[in-house]
């Protein structure tokens, strides 16, 4: 991809610092769609290659990158409904757990825990089912302290077991055990590295011109024809570089752990700009978009690469020295 694509127009700057998720795979398993994670650094491992490469069954070593996983909640559910007059789908029920909506900052709780037996039994009037969760990364090493609320969609056969596997996480934690599987293809939602605002040559990679342009060389040589008399879109110009919203397809799991065995990614010196590993944790293998402390969504991938099964790596050595 060239630095000029079109693949990702416009060049606008990140409005969020927690990424949207628009696109959700159907499942037939009762399953969450996504939750959040802060991205610690990258490190190295090895596996046996369970490809059909021509290193199969033969140890590769590749980069990796860890993902914290802050302590995540439910506090509500939201229930969703087809407009009788728009035929658009909205909000019809909203169900907070009395315990963690204070945390999570609503001021207001019309319904909680009791009215799940009467949401059962209108479940017919119902289209779609999500959760509420918050996450507090206090534990974690990002000197964040603000809880970050977010929806994830749940997954199942009908809405009758999406409503009955939605209130049974209500007021529970989630562990990213629970979500993923080593192995499992997922997508990354994120935030690119911001470089604030660049020029048409770091920017578009545009080559400078002779030293015996007038006035300027670091500049584009013209802005377009006379005739229409406007600038068009794709000419390059000056403006804001990085800080965009991206997201990556098929990235491999390759461990899910927990806070009990964090050691076995820390690095001795700690991750560069951001520290120690303390809490639950996923490696994945390759890139993710963005520097340390970055807000991350890792979602069920929208793919078809987990069709044929989830292979676990067999992963036999992880880089601590440093």
């Amino acid at each position: 991809m060239t630095r000029g694509s079109l693949q990702f127009w416009q060049h606008r700057r990140a409005v969020r610092r927690l990424p949207r998720v628009r696109s959700v795979r159907k499942s037939q398993e009762p399953s969450i769609d996504n939750i959040v994670a802060f991205k610690a650094g990258m490190t190295r491992f090895t596996m046996v290659d369970d490809t059909e490469s021509p290193s199969k069954q033969l140890e590769v070593n590749r980069a990796c990158t860890v993902l914290e996983i802050p302590e995540t909640e439910v506090y509500g559910v939201r229930l969703y409904s087809i407009d009788p007059t728009t035929k658009y789908r909205r909000t019809s029920e909203e169900i907070y757990s009395k315990q963690l909506a204070q945390k999570a900052g609503v001021k207001t709780v019309k319904k909680d825990e009791s009215a799940l037996e009467q949401i059962k039994a209108k479940a017919n009037d119902f289209v779609d089912v999500s959760l509420l969760l918050v996450s507090s990364p206090k534990a974690l090493s990002t000197g964040q302290n603000h809880n970050n609320r977010f929806e994830a969609k749940v997954s199942g056969k009908d809405i009758n077991e999406k409503i009955a596997f939605a209130a049974g996480l209500l007021g529970k934690r989630i562990n990213p055990g629970e979500v993923f599987k080593p192995g499992e293809f997922v997508d990354l939602v994120s935030i690119t590295r911001g470089k604030g605002w660049a020029g048409v040559i770091k920017r578009f990679g545009v080559a400078r011109l002779n030293h015996k342009a007038t006035q300027k060389t670091r500049h584009v040589g013209t802005h377009g024809a006379f005739t229409p008399g406007k600038v068009l879109f794709g000419v390059p110009q000056a403006g804001q570089m990085g800080f965009n919203y991206r997201s990556e397809h098929n990235k491999r799991i390759v461990k899910v752990g927990t806070k009990n065995d964090a050691a076995a990614v820390n690095i001795a010196s700690g991750f560069k700009n951001y520290g120690v590993v303390k809490n639950d944790y996923i490696l994945i293998d390759g890139s993710v978009p963005g520097p340390a402390k970055r807000l991350v969504r890792v979602r069920k991938s929208v793919g078809n690469r987990n069709a044929k099964g989830i292979k676990e790596p067999k992963v036999t050595y992880i880089e601590t020295m440093k």
